[in-house]
């Protein structure tokens, strides 16, 4: 089986992030996307996070009834930072026939070196790199310069001797961030068309909760 798999914070799930998993599951012909939300995000610092189990409901919510889209609450069982190279050690463990596809921001992906064994996760897994902004070039740069053993192919695919593969992905854009609906929930603004239906629904069903984390509405 052929899995992406999604990560992030979620703080909360937005339009951005459930048209990415449709578009690099349809582009990569996988046979499924997993978002994973972080239960301790190790490069977000914020206050206003939402517990773990709001946030992956919030998921559920955002993803029900989109064919192929699914979630998964590995990182709210571990203690700790939610690290990519953990979660990719649990899928690969708990599902060594699987091929799995780390999918990823163009911007974030030229940080990896930053990140906790950052520079080994080719070698995890295969990565979808999506081209958010005309980044191609420095993408490809990236990629020479850290992975050298890469064997660049046609149409934005690297190939690892492993065979693993780095593959940019083009999306339509999506300029959604969480701050964006964080600050217009405060404000009593609509939400329609940069969250699906019902992550809407559901931060208004929990108010009462949702403010402890992010403010006293207006």
């Amino acid at each position: 089986m052929k899995i992406g798999i999604l990560g992030g914070s979620f703080n909360p799930v937005h339009n951005g992030h459930v048209r990415m998993a449709i578009e690099v599951l349809e582009r990569l012909s996988l046979d499924r996307v997993e978002l994973v939300p972080a239960k301790q995000p190790p490069h977000k610092q914020e206050e206003d996070i939402l517990p773990f189990d709001l946030r992956l409901e919030l998921v559920n919510q955002a993803i029900d009834g989109v064919p192929g889209l699914g979630s998964n609450p590995l990182e709210g069982e571990r203690e700790g930072p939610s690290f990519t190279c953990d979660t990719l050690h649990c899928y690969r463990t708990e599902q060594p026939e699987s091929d799995f596809f780390f999918i990823v921001g163009a911007s974030t992906f030229l940080e990896l070196d930053q990140w906790r064994r950052g520079l080994e996760i080719p070698f995890m897994a295969s990565i979808a790199v999506v081209n958010r902004w005309d980044a191609a070039t420095a993408v490809a740069g990236c990629i020479k310069a850290r992975w050298p053993e890469a064997k660049q192919e046609p149409e934005g695919v690297w190939t690892f001797p492993e065979g693993h593969t780095i593959r940019l992905v083009d999306i339509p854009r999506l300029d959604i961030k969480g701050r964006h609906i964080r600050e217009r929930w405060l404000e009593r603004r609509s939400l329609r068309f940069l969250v699906p239906p019902g992550v809407e629904t559901f931060l208004e069903d929990h108010t009462a909760e949702v403010e402890k984390y992010w403010g006293k509405r207006s």
